[in-house]
């Protein structure tokens, strides 16, 4: 008799291996972009300083949103540093949509919410990096 039995992944595959595969795979992507988006706004940009001048808080905001959005890209493809980094990015999408909607009016905000709940996910599943990173400061 032949029995034959179908498995989703490979027997030798660890589990969660395609879960972290497929965040790894996000904090790429999303690093690369969070890059790319920060040069405009240190480099002072014309359409960067003429948006952070609609938004009247002064261009030291977009010194200060550029600089933590360089160091999250950098964190996030930084192991014991990407769960916190992505935290910091969904800390910055909240900013980003509040000022979005409330003072630039901009439909933007139909992409920073997913963005946000991306981030959200991915620190989530780096959370135990995260333990382990704060653990290690406490010692």
């Amino acid at each position: 008799m032949i029995t034959t039995t179908t498995h989703a992944e490979p027997r030798n595959a660890r589990p969660g291996r395609r879960k972290n595969t497929l965040v790894w795979a996000a904090q790429i992507v999303l690093a690369a972009a969070f890059a790319l988006a920060a040069v405009p706004k240190l480099a002072g940009a014309h359409s960067a300083v003429t948006m952070f001048s609609q938004i009247g808080a002064g261009q030291w905001l977009r010194y200060l949103v550029g600089a933590a959005e360089l160091a999250g890209a950098i964190g996030l493809l930084v192991p014991p540093l990407a769960g916190l980094a992505a935290a910091g990015l969904a800390a910055d999408m909240v900013g980003v949509t509040i000022i979005n909607a409330a003072v630039l009016h901009s439909p933007a905000v139909a992409m920073t919410v997913p963005l946000c709940a991306a981030f959200l996910l991915i620190a989530q599943a780096r959370w135990k990096q995260t333990r382990t990173l704060a653990a290690a400061f406490r010692r």
